[in-house]
């Protein structure tokens, strides 16, 4: 048996968060932790070394979601997916600066969650591979 993959969810809203930790539980994911701000997403992204981080693009505080995916990606090599309700070019092309491994809009299916999970987690494997066979 495989190990399940570690997400982390970063969402501000807790009812959404917790259906999203539900619906990852339901399809054999392993959820390190739910947090609601840019700072503690840092924190708990360096202490728990996810897989993928789920990353809503608002968030209460300082940090929005795509700085604090900024953040992340300058001490931990994860892909990060945008999860958000709010769709407009400008966040698009700001989260584009992060080359997030998805973007997807609310509401979703389990579908097109499972299937940006799996996409981000076989491109990060594959790059590991490209990696360390230059080295």
């Amino acid at each position: 048996k495989t190990l399940k993959s570690k997400i982390l969810i970063v969402e501000d809203y807790s009812i959404v968060a917790r259906d999203i930790k539900e619906r990852l539980e339901h399809m054999d994911y392993n959820v390190l932790d739910i947090v609601s701000n840019g700072e503690d997403a840092i924190r708990r992204s360096n202490e728990t070394k996810p897989d993928v981080v789920l990353m809503d693009v608002v968030l209460k505080g300082d940090l929005d979601g795509i700085k604090t995916a900024q953040k992340i990606q300058a001490h931990n090599n994860v892909p990060i997916i945008y999860i958000t309700a709010y769709y407009d070019n400008k966040t698009l092309k700001r989260a584009a600066t992060t080359l997030p491994s998805g973007f997807i809009l609310k509401p979703f299916d389990d579908v097109g969650l499972d299937t940006s999970i799996q996409l981000a987690l076989y491109k990060q494997q594959h790059m590991e591979e490209l990696k360390s066979n230059s080295n």
